[in-house]
Protein backbone atom coordinates (compact mmCIF):
# COMPACT_ATOMS: atom_id res chain seq x y z
CA UNK A 1 0.00 0.00 0.00
CA UNK A 2 1.16 3.53 -0.74
CA UNK A 3 2.40 5.90 1.92
CA UNK A 4 1.16 9.13 0.34
CA UNK A 5 -2.38 10.14 1.25
CA UNK A 6 -3.46 10.97 -2.30
CA UNK A 7 -2.17 7.60 -3.54
CA UNK A 8 -4.10 5.78 -0.80
CA UNK A 9 -7.25 7.53 -2.02
CA UNK A 10 -6.38 6.69 -5.62
CA UNK A 11 -5.94 3.01 -4.76
CA UNK A 12 -9.42 2.94 -3.21
CA UNK A 13 -10.92 4.71 -6.22
CA UNK A 14 -9.26 2.23 -8.57
CA UNK A 15 -10.68 -0.68 -6.60
CA UNK A 16 -14.17 0.83 -6.70
CA UNK A 17 -13.93 1.34 -10.48
CA UNK A 18 -12.60 -2.18 -10.98
CA UNK A 19 -15.57 -3.68 -9.15
CA UNK A 20 -18.07 -1.58 -11.11
CA UNK A 21 -16.53 -2.60 -14.44
CA UNK A 22 -16.50 -6.26 -13.40
CA UNK A 23 -20.26 -6.11 -12.88
CA UNK A 24 -20.82 -4.51 -16.26
CA UNK A 25 -18.62 -7.11 -17.99
CA UNK A 26 -20.59 -9.88 -16.32
CA UNK A 27 -23.93 -8.40 -17.45
CA UNK A 28 -22.60 -8.12 -20.99
CA UNK A 29 -21.48 -11.76 -21.06
CA UNK A 30 -24.86 -12.88 -19.70
CA UNK A 31 -26.70 -10.89 -22.38
CA UNK A 32 -24.57 -12.46 -25.11
CA UNK A 33 -25.27 -15.93 -23.71
CA UNK A 34 -29.02 -15.22 -23.84
CA UNK A 35 -28.80 -14.50 -27.56
CA UNK A 36 -26.81 -17.67 -28.20
CA UNK A 37 -29.26 -19.72 -26.12
CA UNK A 38 -32.19 -18.37 -28.14
CA UNK A 39 -30.34 -19.21 -31.36
CA UNK A 40 -29.73 -22.75 -30.10
CA UNK A 41 -33.45 -23.07 -29.38
CA UNK A 42 -34.24 -21.70 -32.89
CA UNK A 43 -36.41 -18.96 -31.38
CA UNK A 44 -35.88 -16.05 -33.76
CA UNK A 45 -38.19 -13.63 -31.89
CA UNK A 46 -36.46 -14.13 -28.55
CA UNK A 47 -33.05 -13.98 -30.22
CA UNK A 48 -33.91 -10.69 -31.92
CA UNK A 49 -35.14 -9.17 -28.66
CA UNK A 50 -32.05 -10.32 -26.82
CA UNK A 51 -29.86 -9.05 -29.69
CA UNK A 52 -31.34 -5.56 -29.36
CA UNK A 53 -30.48 -5.56 -25.66
CA UNK A 54 -26.96 -6.79 -26.39
CA UNK A 55 -26.44 -4.01 -28.93
CA UNK A 56 -27.37 -1.45 -26.32
CA UNK A 57 -25.09 -3.07 -23.74
CA UNK A 58 -22.19 -3.30 -26.19
CA UNK A 59 -22.55 0.37 -27.11
CA UNK A 60 -22.52 1.32 -23.43
CA UNK A 61 -19.43 -0.83 -22.88
CA UNK A 62 -17.71 0.94 -25.76
CA UNK A 63 -18.55 4.41 -24.46
CA UNK A 64 -17.40 3.60 -20.93
CA UNK A 65 -14.14 2.04 -22.23
CA UNK A 66 -14.93 -1.43 -20.91
CA UNK A 67 -14.57 -3.02 -24.34
CA UNK A 68 -12.70 -1.90 -27.45
CA UNK A 69 -14.20 -0.90 -30.77
CA UNK A 70 -13.20 -4.04 -32.66
CA UNK A 71 -14.54 -6.33 -29.92
CA UNK A 72 -17.92 -4.60 -30.08
CA UNK A 73 -18.05 -4.77 -33.87
CA UNK A 74 -17.01 -8.43 -33.89
CA UNK A 75 -19.65 -9.44 -31.33
CA UNK A 76 -22.44 -7.57 -33.13
CA UNK A 77 -21.51 -9.18 -36.42
CA UNK A 78 -21.14 -12.66 -34.94
CA UNK A 79 -24.51 -12.50 -33.17
CA UNK A 80 -26.32 -11.05 -36.20
CA UNK A 81 -24.89 -13.84 -38.33
CA UNK A 82 -26.08 -16.43 -35.81
CA UNK A 83 -29.61 -14.98 -35.78
CA UNK A 84 -29.78 -14.83 -39.57
CA UNK A 85 -28.75 -18.48 -39.76
CA UNK A 86 -31.98 -19.49 -38.00
CA UNK A 87 -33.93 -18.71 -41.17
Amino acid sequence: MANIKSQKKRALTNLKTQRAKAGQKSELKTAIKKVLAAVEASDKDAATKAYNEVNKALDKALVSSIKKKNYVARQKSRLAKAINSIG
